[in-house]
């Protein structure tokens, strides 16, 4: 594999972008080498400007769950875009989406659009500080929630330890009242609770982490989350924006069977394009102006170009045998490719919810932030780079997950895992 225009095109962005990304993880710091700047994507392959082709498993980390340039999508871009491509005004569409998100899931019975991920969760998090009352804030090692300031933390050791800024810029006071705790741990939210129950607005989670790998939750952490949120009447927000109409249709939460009182969505509710989602109970979401007193907007929140993906997106998901025929093709690869580690004496933890999955370099059960650090990155930057010269593009860091779409092919799993057995020899070797 030859990539001399990505060189050329890496050491000219590194001279006029920071870093040459704009997106820290694509610099490929997790892995080491230079990363291949792409060119388009066509189903389940991305081509790169040199012209190689790479099975993806990145799908634009996330959201492109149809695969690239769907002709659903294509057609709903090209559709809204004759009639104009932003207005800052209500649309007929940005309605009909909100109603198809408030059918698909039943916790959420207002909703409000915005641009990202990051700023969802921002809102949710501001919005229940102004129901509640309250300042204070859970979040859970590991658990990316976007680079809001609040939630740039990392864990302490102790049960209740208040947060300490992860970046540079973010004001110690900004993260007083952070409290990050252990993913998939009960007891440390019920020792915090105890502690600061009556000044905790509200518990942020991803209920399936997918920015350490992927994390399932044990047995009864997320119905022992919502047991304890509602004792001290916390609210509890889902961050779906990875999990949100992958795992299950109607997200982790359906796939669970719990319901938290407000949701954050991005990701592929805009079917590729930027946009994001929160929304919750009504008495809650009454509280955002302008009918209520929490501020939040966007000139671009609603924007129809990723309305009308979002709506094209949700039909297709909506009908047929979408997630049963994604539940096959992934348990077909993570099966693949936990054997090829296995036949070539490479010892793994594999991880799978849905049409997420994670291959850990390590011996250890990985079930949090701590157990997942103990992975072995040499090795996963070994795998990687294999893998890339075998044209399979995976995630450039071991604490990213894999993701499937419905573009990819029973051809492309097994391509994938004669790919993989070939790495993994050269692990051992």
């Amino acid at each position: 594999m030859k990539t001399p225009k990505s060189r050329k095109l890496w050491r000219i962005a590194k001279e006029y972008i920071p870093g040459g990304v704009n997106s820290p993880v694509r610099a490929f710091k997790g892995v080491g080498g230079d990363p291949v700047f792409i060119k388009m994507g066509r189903g389940s392959h991305i081509y790169d400007v040199d012209g190689n082709r790479y099975i993806d498993y990145v799908l634009s980390w996330g959201p492109l769950i149809l695969g690239h340039a769907h002709p659903a999508i294509l057609k709903a871009i090209k559709d809204a875009s004759r009639l104009g491509t932003s207005f800052g005004a209500p649309t007929e569409g940005e309605v009909e989406l909100a109603k198809m998100i408030t059918g698909i899931y039943p916790s959420m019975e207002k909703v409000r659009l915005v641009n990202s991920g990051t700023e969802a969760a921002m809102s949710a998090i501001r919005l229940a500080r102004g129901f509640a009352n309250r300042n204070k804030i859970i979040k859970f090692e590991g658990c990316y929630h976007g680079h809001v300031d609040s939630l740039l933390v990392q864990a302490g050791s102790g049960a209740t330890t208040l947060g300490v800024p992860d970046s540079s810029g973010i004001p110690i006071d900004s993260v007083k009242d952070t409290i990050t705790l252990p993913f998939n741990d009960l007891d440390s939210v019920h020792a915090a609770c105890k502690t600061h129950g009556r000044d905790i607005a509200c518990l942020i989670v991803e209920p399936v982490a997918g920015n350490m790998g992927v994390i399932p939750p044990k047995q009864g952490f997320l119905e022992g989350l919502r047991e304890i949120t509602a004792r001290y009447n916390i609210v509890l927000i889902f961050d779906e924006v990875m999990t949100g109409f992958r795992v299950a249709l109607g997200g982790a939460q359906e796939l669970y069977g719990v319901k938290p009182d407000m949701t954050t969505l991005g990701k592929i509710v805009g079917g590729g394009l930027p946009v994001g989602a929160f929304g919750g109970r009504r008495d809650i979401m009454e509280k955002l102006a302008p009918t209520g007193t929490v501020y939040q907007a966007g000139t671009l929140s609603g924007n129809p170009l990723a309305v009308a993906c979002g709506i094209a997106t949700l039909k297709i998901l909506s009908k047929g045998n979408v997630h049963k025929r994604l539940e096959k093709m992934s348990r077909d690869l993570s099966r693949g490719l936990k054997e090829a580690a296995d036949k070539s004496g490479v010892k793994v933890f594999q991880t799978r919810v849905g049409s997420m999955l994670c291959l850990f370099f390590t011996e250890k059960k990985v079930v949090d932030y701590k157990t997942a650090l103990s992975s072995d990155r040499t090795k996963y930057a070994v795998y990687f780079h294999n893998m890339l010269k075998r044209g399979v593009y995976l995630a450039p860091s071991q604490f990213e997950a894999a993701f499937l779409s419905t573009a990819h092919s029973e051809d492309d799993i097994n391509k994938t895992i004669r790919a993989a057995q070939e790495a993994m020899r050269k692990i051992k070797a």
